[in-house]
């Protein structure tokens, strides 16, 4: 079993509706920000947004998600647009509602966790980024499996491969743990060679990169680095965690780390899986936090950021916030932003704005830290 047991095909162009509930509790502006950020996960999935709405409710019914007044609506909206997949905007859309939605809609049914993650199963491109990932596909999918019944391929099968009387389902549950187990021990594998890899560089001074998905990370570093990171507009483009060597003058050097981007209710099994990814966070000597100026839910990016740094336990290193796309950015923006943050760099990693000051405080951060990195060495 490989990435293709997620449900999402790898088919593009395919017709959306998107759909939010909002109860009467929540805030209507966060439920358009979070409708606008699933908009932009599912075009980066390869879909096509043919419509969008947000749905009032006092509670989620247990069957159907939604009343029978709008189940009818949403059937009308399917069968005259031609929509083939419809997306709630929920982390987690429990199997007998998306079972029971789509023996009623006639086409698929999946939630903001499985978008994630299938962009996540696009993306990869190294060994370790697509062993993480599998393993978060399979732990997302094993204690869904019986609600999904026959929606998932059936993998194996034949003679010889079932006992007598047993059930395919549990064949497909047998066969998912058994892939789970061998994953987990491949990515110790990949933790060890990250782990020797690490006590290598024990005398350098190691930054972290991280932010909000599509902030500008691997921008930033492709120019403190000269390097060619691979850099797209979209979500997520990069999952890999790259380490280059930056040159900061006076024969002084930083190793700076790209790490995965942060999003509002990222997935758990994900974060889980890319656990030792995110060590390398754990494990720098300070982190510049690359935020998007322009972001229209800036605040609560940054919040985001921070809560995964927290639960990293990495607030108490040095972070430096890089305010980035400043050239598309208004003066009253930017002028808020270093009243509200002050300390913090404004610049462009496109255009090469305020490198320079970065660079500059990467140097006072280095020489601050010889003495530890010095005896870090001796002890490794």
């Amino acid at each position: 079993m490989d990435a293709s047991v997620n449900r999402i095909p790898s088919s593009r162009d395919e017709r959306s509706l998107l759909i939010s509930i909002k109860m009467h509790n929540s805030d209507k502006s966060e439920k358009e920000y979070s409708l606008e950020e699933l908009k932009f996960l599912v075009k980066t999935a390869g879909g096509i947004i043919v419509d969008s709405m947000i749905i009032q409710r006092d509670k989620i019914d247990p069957a159907y998600i939604v009343g029978k007044g709008y189940i009818e609506k949403i059937s009308e909206i399917i069968n005259n647009k031609k929509i083939r997949l419809v997306v709630f905007d929920m982390n987690n859309i429990r199997p007998a509602q998306i079972r029971n939605l789509e023996d009623i809609f006639k086409c698929r049914v999946v939630g903001r966790n499985e978008v994630i993650i299938d962009i996540f199963a696009r993306r990869a491109k190294s060994a370790e980024a697509k062993v993480q990932v599998e393993l978060a596909q399979l732990k997302y999918i094993l204690p869904r499996l019986k609600g999904l019944g026959g929606v998932l391929s059936r993998l194996g099968g034949g003679i010889g491969t079932r006992g007598p009387g047993e059930k395919m389902l549990e064949t497909d549950r047998r066969h998912i743990a058994r892939r789970i187990v061998k994953l987990k021990k491949q990515l110790k594998k990949f933790e060890s060679n990250r782990s020797r890899t690490r006590k290598s560089r024990s005398g350098e001074l190691l930054g972290a990169v991280v932010g909000y998905t599509n902030a500008g990370k691997s921008t930033l570093i492709n120019n403190l680095a000269k390097d060619d990171l691979f850099v797209e507009n979209r979500l997520f483009a990069t999952l890999d965690s790259y380490t280059r060597r930056v040159f900061l003058g006076d024969n002084k050097f930083t190793l700076l780390t790209d790490t995965v981007g942060f999003i509002t209710n990222l997935p758990a099994n994900l974060i889980e899986s890319f656990r030792s990814t995110l060590e390398d966070i754990a494990n720098s000597d300070y982190i510049i936090h690359v935020i998007d100026i322009n972001a229209e839910n800036m605040v609560n990016n940054i919040l985001t950021v921070e809560k995964e740094l927290n639960s990293l336990q990495c607030l108490n290193k040095p972070v430096i916030r890089f305010f980035n796309k400043s050239d598309a950015g208004s003066g009253k923006i930017i002028n808020l932003t270093s009243i509200k943050y002050p300390g913090s760099i404004i610049g462009s990693a496109l255009k090469g704005d305020g490198i320079d000051t970065l660079k500059k405080r990467l140097v006072e951060i280095y020489d601050t830290s010889e003495k530890m990195r010095s005896k870090r060495a001796v002890v490794q």
